[in-house]
C-alpha cells in the first residue's frame, strides 16, 4: 500500500514516499491521517490531491500556496504541472498580471 506525507494540517495535496497505481488506496501520514484512492498512478515524490479544489484554488503544501489549480482537482488525482500552475516565482502574478 502506498504512503504520502501530509506536511502541515491545511494541505491539500500530500507528497508520496511510495509510487502508487491507479485504484491502490494511499495512507495518509503526518499532519493528517487517513487514505485516499488514487486516480492515477503517482509517482515517488510527486502529489496527491487529499481535499477537492475548485478550478483556480489554492494548492497548499507546508502551509503555503505553491500554485494554483488548472482545473478542478478531485481527491486522490495526481497533481502535478499538468492540472497546477506554479505560483512561486512568477513575478508575473507578484506584479497582478494574469
Amino acid at each position: 500500500m502506498p504512503r504520502a506525507i501530509v506536511l502541515h494540517r491545511g494541505d491539500n495535496v500530500a507528497t508520496l514516499i511510495d509510487s502508487g497505481q491507479s485504484g491502490e488506496t494511499c495512507t495518509l501520514q503526518g499532519e493528517s491521517a487517513g487514505e485516499v484512492v488514487l486516480l492515477q498512478a503517482v509517482p515517488f515524490g510527486h502529489k496527491v490531491c487529499v481535499r477537492a479544489t475548485p478550478a483556480g484554488g489554492d494548492v497548499l503544501k507546508y502551509g503555503q500556496v505553491i500554485g494554483r489549480a488548472a482545473r478542478a482537482l478531485a481527491v486522490g488525482e495526481h497533481a502535478h504541472v499538468h492540472n497546477v500552475e506554479s505560483a512561486r516565482g512568477r513575478g508575473d502574478l507578484a506584479e497582478g498580471r494574469p
